[in-house]
């Protein structure tokens, strides 16, 4: 427990760690506002919308806090393999870092629980907030909300843990934050590779992206036509996960630091 202490107070004293909870809370937040009042006008005006429930507007906002949780997944370990000022020896924290740490793995699973640590709580206050602020602003014009599943919220917390230990995890294979920074976050909000992957082969279906984008969006808004069920995905994102850290504690216990 004083090892996973240590390392939480070093990463909430990092001011990447500030911007990615700020995305991850307030991003979903803003994203949701703004679509929760874009279908109330729709729905006042007979105008068209893609979805008509404040359930659908407040988890809209649910890929933009996906974004959050890698950034904070990424930034608790690549901080380490930042280099230092020539002032201060041009080394990096890794090395003082496992000299303090000697057993490696208890490392890694220290940073896993304190990326879990900072992203829960993320998802619950950005959530609790996102679907009380859409009801209130559709309000009224929004026709009874049949479909609405908490499950689907407990999905997307479960979406952004996930997807921030799989940032975590490839970032330690890539001793660097630069390269997962620009892969993961490309292909969750510019071009998806798994969704381009698809139309080659439905056995895209299974990488994690598409697999745990189940665990929130309903049948009629997932990316693809034959997306897994809902448990079924996020049991394969989390099976991606579990051997995407597996393979990074054995990487990181057996070369250089």
């Amino acid at each position: 427990m004083n090892q996973v202490a240590a390392e939480l107070r070093k990463a909430v004293t990092l001011p990447a760690t500030a911007v990615a909870l700020a995305i991850a809370v307030i991003g979903p937040i803003a994203l949701a506002v703004l679509n929760a009042f874009n279908v109330r006008d729709a729905l006042t005006t007979g105008g068209r919308v893609g979805y008509s429930t404040p359930a659908e507007a407040a988890l809209s906002g649910v890929p933009l806090g996906a974004v959050g949780a890698m950034v904070l997944g990424i930034v608790v370990i690549s901080s380490e393999y930042t280099a230092n000022s020539t002032d201060a020896g041009g080394g990096r924290q890794i090395s003082t870092t496992l000299i303090a740490s000697p057993r490696r793995w208890s490392l890694l699973v220290a940073k896993t629980a304190v990326v879990v640590a900072l992203v829960v709580p993320a998802a619950v206050v950005s959530l609790s907030v996102s679907l009380p602020a859409a009801t209130i602003i559709i309000g009224d014009a929004a026709p009874p909300d049949a479909e609405l599943s908490m499950g689907r919220f407990v999905g997307a917390g479960l979406y952004w843990t996930l997807a921030a230990l799989m940032a975590l995890a490839i970032t330690v294979l890539a001793r660097s934050g630069i390269v997962p920074l620009i892969v993961l976050i490309a292909n969750g909000t510019v071009v998806s590779v798994s969704f381009l992957l698809w139309k080659v082969t439905p056995l895209a279906r299974y990488l994690p992206d598409l697999a745990g984008t189940r665990l929130f969006a309903g049948e009629t808004f997932t990316a693809v036509d034959d997306a897994l069920p809902p448990v079924t995905g996020g049991i394969v994102m989390a099976v991606w996960t579990a051997v995407l850290l597996l393979v990074a504690a054995v990487v990181l216990t057996r070369r250089d630091a």
